[in-house]
């Protein structure tokens, strides 16, 4: 069976294509070892890929910027960075309310302020507390509802609405996400929670709030139950996704494929898994935009590490040729490193 694509002039009336890849690039030393490790056979694809493109955008921060560069990526793509949004706002809540109730956006909902609450473990040491993956508690959703019952009160008291999304995330309404920013969960798992808390006066009410519903958790039946079957037990929550909507939604829909293998096995320390997401991904994502670049169709990757995010989109056919012959491939590594 083979997979047709559309000519570059029926391509050119669509969206482009869009690869991006979380957590391409990561700090620490397993990172730089797993990459040294891995087959050229591995990412043979991207490197052609990336022979035939050229650089067109460069985002760059710093690895303690709240939002990361995946996420920076992720909103311009989705028209949620046109209003200029400062790091920590880029409106994930907002956006999700909007997708989940399914109507076209009034200025009333824009109006709205909005936040993520995830309910999560924190890993509690000697100086300070780790954020664990809330992905990975497994909470089904009859204890995700059973726990944002038991703290819809003392939100409330703060102004603060919850509203059930999934078990590993609930939506919060309230003023005090106003202009507040919060930290990614991706920026702060598998790290101490100190540097990433909300501050001013809105996030000393969040972080009361927090204290709180730790009391809270900490004698709850679910979290019995759960101890007793020998599972996490949930004892604190996390806010983030904060900000507001742009005045205007984007026009029309990215053709976006963003794989979370490689941030997954990262955020895991799970280095074999990162090496073997690296190979499914060029053998199936990089191969297939291989193949729509062959024919001329404009593609687009955005590889992002944990400062910075580059972007490349194919080159005209004519200079991709001269390029081709001039130029041998670039090891990915070494593109990998500057991220």
């Amino acid at each position: 069976m083979s997979t047709v694509f559309p000519t570059s002039a029926a391509a050119s009336r669509l969206p482009t294509p869009h690869l991006q890849l979380a957590f391409a690039a990561c700090s620490g030393v397993s990172w730089l070892t797993t990459l040294k490790e891995l087959p050229a056979a591995n990412t043979r694809y991207f490197a052609k890929l990336l022979q035939g493109m050229q650089l067109v955008a460069t985002d760059t921060s710093d690895a303690l910027s709240m939002s990361p560069p995946h996420e920076r990526a992720l909103a311009r793509v989705h028209g949620l960075d046109s209003d200029g949004h400062r790091d920590g706002l880029i409106p994930w809540a907002a956006w999700e309310h909007e997708q989940l109730t399914q109507h076209e956006p009034g200025e009333e909902t824009r109006a709205r302020s909005w936040a993520y609450v995830s309910p999560c473990h924190w890993l509690m040491g000697r100086e300070h507390a780790t954020l664990t993956d809330p992905s990975a508690l497994g909470l089904s959703e009859a204890e995700s509802r059973t726990l944002m019952a038991a703290m819809q009160a003392y939100f409330e008291s703060d102004g603060i609405r919850l509203h059930y999304a999934a078990p590993q995330r609930w939506l919060a309404e309230g003023e005090v996400f106003k202009g507040l920013p919060t930290a990614s969960l991706d920026r702060v798992l598998g790290r101490s929670v100190d540097a990433w808390l909300p501050v001013g006066h809105n996030g000393k009410t969040l972080r009361r709030l927090q204290n709180e519903m730790q009391m809270l958790l900490y004698t709850h039946p679910i979290n019995d139950a759960r101890t007793s079957q020998r599972q996490l037990p949930v004892n604190s929550i996390w806010f983030s996704g904060t900000g507001d909507l742009p005045a205007q939604p984007p026009s029309q829909p990215a053709r976006l494929s963003a794989p979370r293998t490689l941030a997954d096995a990262a955020l895991r320390d799970d280095w074999q898994a990162y090496a073997v997401a690296w190979g499914a991904l060029d053998a199936v994502e990089a191969k297939d935009w291989l193949a729509r670049q062959s024919v001329g169709e404009v593609v687009r990757l955005t590889l992002c590490g944990e400062r910075s995010a580059l972007t490349f989109e194919s080159s005209p056919r004519s200079l991709r040729g001269r390029l081709a012959q001039l130029l041998k491939p670039k090891p990915l590594l070494d593109l990998l490193e500057t991220l």
